[in-house]
């Protein structure tokens, strides 16, 4: 009898974390996920184009992208709008300081207090968190695990997506941590992240986009949304996008390249009709010039 009633537990989380992953992906089986969560890092730099919370989610969120990414602090910006064509909530839920400038003598990954509980109070689709590789940094990789661990439980039990981040970084003379687009050293931490429970993997381009796809084969059949990282000029962005995608992709989260832009919104729609119908670059490029 207990057995029978695991069993059928079991089934109602998968159909639960199904629904809410639903919310996520679009008809086209990908997703657009928009991140304006910058503001957790404690870096000035990654405020510009969001000084005004308020103006950016409500600029972003127009363009309609499957998801947006936000802190606990601003999720009411997205959650408070009317209408049924809002975009999905993914809650970031957790801190570090690894982008500062310079960097502080500790870095740090906290997790905010009861994420997946404030993830249910805030109507959230998915949750996500830091796996961070830091050059001669192994507390903080350690604080990631430790922080990973806790969350796919909590998620398991409340049948909320897990969204794991498996960063690679580089030490950066002139301050905090840059991306290191070693493929080397991103397979082994995305494949760590398949293991820890990862619903969704979001991960950083390689420095080779052609080879994008051993990442997609090392998730072992897990979504891969890729991160965008530090601004780059319109066609870079969307013609590294087509390859990525036509490669395997389920999708992207990007901020900087969105937030940053002197349109949002038209980079919003141009970067959706590559991750969703496929458009070419040049058809992608028209609907930002």
């Amino acid at each position: 009898m207990w057995q029978r009633f695991h069993n059928d537990k079991n089934k109602e989380n998968i159909k639960m974390k199904s629904a809410r992953l639903n919310r996520l992906f679009g008809k086209s089986g990908n997703c657009f996920d928009v991140a304006i969560d910058h503001g957790m890092f404690n870096e000035k730099s990654f405020l510009n184009g969001i000084e005004n919370m308020e103006t950016a989610v409500d600029i972003v969120a127009n363009a309609v992208p499957d998801a947006i990414q936000l802190p606990p602090g601003t999720a009411h910006l997205l959650q408070e709008r009317a209408g049924k064509d809002r975009p999905a909530f993914v809650l970031r839920t957790d801190i570090a300081n690894i982008y500062g400038n310079p960097l502080p003598s500790l870095v740090f990954s906290e997790i905010i207090d009861r994420p997946v509980e404030q993830a249910i109070r805030l109507d959230a689709a998915c949750v996500v968190v830091n796996l961070l590789s830091l050059p001669n940094e192994p507390e903080v990789y350690r604080q990631c695990i430790r922080n990973i661990n806790a969350l796919k439980h909590e998620c398991d039990l409340a049948s909320m997506p897990l969204m794991i981040e498996p960063l690679v970084m580089q030490d950066n003379s002139n301050g905090g941590y840059m991306v290191d687009g070693d493929l080397e050293k991103i397979l082994p931490l995305v494949r760590q992240a398949v293991e820890l429970g990862a619903d969704i993997i979001k991960a950083d381009p390689c420095t080779n986009p052609s080879e994008y796809h051993r990442v997609i084969e090392i998730a072992q059949g897990v979504p891969v949304l890729v991160r965008g990282g530090g601004k780059v000029s319109d066609e870079e962005i969307l013609t590294r996008t087509k390859e990525l995608m036509d490669q395997g992709a389920r999708g992207i989260v990007y901020g900087r390249n969105v937030i940053h832009h002197a349109n949002p919104g038209a980079m919003t729609k141009a970067l959706m009709a590559i991750v969703h119908d496929n458009a070419s670059v040049a058809d992608a490029l028209a609907m930002v010039k």
